[in-house]
């Protein structure tokens, strides 16, 4: 008894640390730093995963450069499936599974911010120059 009860402490002093560390001061969990930006033949490709929201939640990706956001779902089955990105008036429904090109164009130095289908899951892209 007393060495699941030593156990159980344990694990809860484990699992709190790890969400110490994982979230930002505002309280939302961050990915750790990905490289989904990628220049291809002079086009920049900014690969986000879609499945229970949107994987990275931040992209920061080069001002001024022809983009692809290319959104990779694998049996998606949530909202996150449905993407939108209401200040180009983009609006997109993404296959359960596979890989779905969108060309933004050229971008300046800004934030593009896009969401699901149902407003639930947010992501972003930081145009930097």
């Amino acid at each position: 008894m007393k060495g699941t009860l030593l156990s159980i402490i344990a694990a809860a002093i484990l699992i709190g640390g790890a969400l110490v560390f994982t979230r930002s001061g505002d309280g939302t969990q961050q990915a750790p730093n990905v490289n989904n930006v990628s220049i291809v033949d002079g086009t920049q490709i900014i690969e986000i995963k879609a499945k229970g929201g949107y994987l990275p939640r931040k992209s920061v990706a080069k001002a001024g450069v022809p983009t692809i956001i290319r959104f990779d779902t694998n049996g998606t089955f949530d909202c996150s499936s449905s993407v939108r990105i209401p200040s180009m008036n983009i609006s997109k429904v993404l296959p359960q599974t596979g890989s779905t090109d969108i060309d933004i164009g050229i971008q300046p130095v800004a934030t593009l911010d896009g969401i699901c289908g149902m407003g639930m899951y947010p992501f972003e892209i930081d145009f930097q120059s």
